[in-house]
């Protein structure tokens, strides 16, 4: 018996969103058998779907670059005030990220490194480009520092979420609180 492609897309989602859980408990060291047993599936059925480790770790690095374009396009950036799309923009990341959090423990091709990038870089730019364009942003900073200076932030807080020390909503509010009020630019000059 054949299965409907969308029922094996299904079933393949499903391990995956169960391969994601498992390997952010046990990192590295979560084998095969471990993600097929806490999927409730046979290892031969993990097999049918991901033959080899690598390609369900590419899988996972393809759902998770999915699910961030996703999640950034659904904030809306460029619906919303920069102070309000910055926010926005944090919670889809944090939010992803706490989600795959694997993702940043496992060791990542210089490809899969690229994907996650060029996926974040190109939205940010644009808010940041936008900031300071309209003069949200403070003028005696460039771009390229103040970008640094917020993915410092993210990343920080990503790995307190992570590790399970601050929540996701917790973590956006703090990134954006401590960012802005440092990058918003002086109005009362």
């Amino acid at each position: 018996m054949t299965r409907s492609p969308a029922l094996r897309d299904h079933v393949a989602a499903g391990i995956l969103e169960i391969a994601a859980r498992v390997l952010a408990e046990r990192g590295e060291g979560a084998s095969m058998g471990d993600i097929a047993k806490a999927a409730g599936v046979a290892r031969a059925t993990l097999y049918r779907y991901f033959p080899n480790r690598d390609a369900l770790l590419q899988a996972l690095v393809d759902t998770a670059t999915t699910d961030l374009a996703t999640r950034i396009a659904d904030a809306k950036p460029d619906e919303a005030p920069v102070a309000e799309a910055l926010a926005r923009l944090t919670r889809a990341v944090i939010a992803a990220t706490s989600k795959y959090r694997a993702l940043t423990m496992l060791d990542k091709t210089a490809e899969q490194e690229e994907q996650a990038r060029v996926g974040l870089t190109a939205p940010f730019a644009a808010l940041f480009a936008r900031g300071a364009e309209e003069g949200v942003f403070r003028r005696d900073l460039n771009i390229e520092l103040l970008i640094d200076a917020y993915t410092g932030l993210l990343e920080g807080a990503a790995n307190r979420v992570n590790q399970g020390r601050l929540g996701v909503e917790e973590a956006s509010a703090a990134i954006t609180s401590i960012f802005l009020q440092g990058a918003l630019a002086d109005h009362g000059d």
